[in-house]
């Protein structure tokens, strides 16, 4: 059988790279297969070890600070989450040509959760939706403040507020402009005030796990921290529609200047990806139009955004 995975070897990490950096540092492992991964990301580089490992390689400097972070948190945070998330096992240090720190993990089986893999779409919503406010009551005491190790989730979305701009003039006549700037415009005047609060800051259907049609486990906290949990919201145009969108929003219940701010953060990234996409890849940037156009309705459905948040957020637990 013909494999479909691409070539090994992206940002000069490949499996041999991998076996070296196993032998020299963790000797009892070196036994062990290692093979890429089907579904990669693009932070890092991510390696079956054996059958219940993988190894996880940052594939630039930007990248480094994520280790650390999930190494100390999710530990942490694990217990009181009420999905699984990656088992910390080890820290490898740099070596054998390779310049960063990287970690060694527990495997975690399942399936990404496309809506092929799943039985029951809202339902799915409010799984989504129970981590995310499990998360964000968990203990903030020493937690990674939001900014550039989360690449500014957490914080306003006004931080790419030049980018959205380049992008929106880019796209002139390519999509509705005048309304998606309007969503904009929306997302920056709704002022966050709440206490801050744990956030994933990439909660997309390729961190999400699926087994058994159900949602088994959340993965890749390398833009998690504590601040504002807006970011975290955008999978509700990304995956969800309809019935399973409203199941979600119903479920987070989040506030309307929150819901704001998520569409700002959803549309800058589709904007942003269009944009680099929208004459050469037509099959993604039909996915990140569908996307702009379900923000831009979902936004003339909405009543006026309130500026600032009218209920505050859940306290973090202190417990």
């Amino acid at each position: 059988m013909v494999s479909t995975l691409p070539p090994d070897g992206r940002a000069g990490i490949d499996a041999a790279l991998v076996r070296r950096l196993i032998a020299a540092q963790f000797p009892r492992w070196s036994d062990l297969s290692v093979t890429p991964v089907e579904v990669d990301g693009w932070d890092n580089r991510t390696y079956r070890l054996g059958d219940h490992m993988t190894v996880r390689l940052p594939t630039a400097a930007g990248y480094v600070p994520a280790v650390d972070k999930e190494n100390d948190w999710l530990p942490r945070l694990a217990p009181s989450l009420p999905f699984a998330v990656p088992p910390v096992l080890a820290k490898g240090e740099p070596g054998e040509g390779y310049p960063y720190p990287w970690s060694v993990r527990g495997w975690l089986p399942g399936e990404t959760a496309a809506r092929a893999h799943i039985d029951d779409m809202a339902q799915f919503a409010v799984s989504v939706a129970e981590f995310l406010l499990a998360l964000q009551r968990c203990d903030t005491a020493g937690g990674p403040t939001a900014g550039e190790h989360s690449w500014y989730r957490g914080t306003s979305p006004a931080h790419y507020d030049a980018e959205t701009r380049r992008c929106l003039a880019a796209l002139e006549g390519r999509i509705d402009t005048e309304r998606a700037a309007a969503v904009w415009e929306a997302a920056l005047a709704a002022v966050w005030d709440g206490p801050p609060v744990w956030f994933h800051g990439d909660i997309a259907s390729g961190n999400l796990l699926v087994e058994g049609g159900k949602l088994t486990a959340v993965i890749d906290f390398g833009t998690s921290g504590v601040g504002d949990p807006a970011c975290d919201l955008v999978i509700a145009w990304g995956l969800f529609e309809a019935e399973s969108r409203e199941a979600f929003r119903r479920a987070v219940a989040q506030p309307a200047a929150t819901w704001a701010r998520a569409r700002g953060w959803a549309l800058w990234k589709a904007l942003l990806v269009l944009s680099e996409c929208v004459d050469t890849d037509e099959e993604k940037a039909e996915v990140n139009r569908r996307v702009i156009d379900a923000v831009l309705s979902d936004h003339d459905h909405c009543a006026a955004a309130p500026t600032r948040d009218r209920a505050p957020l859940r306290p973090p637990s202190t417990s």
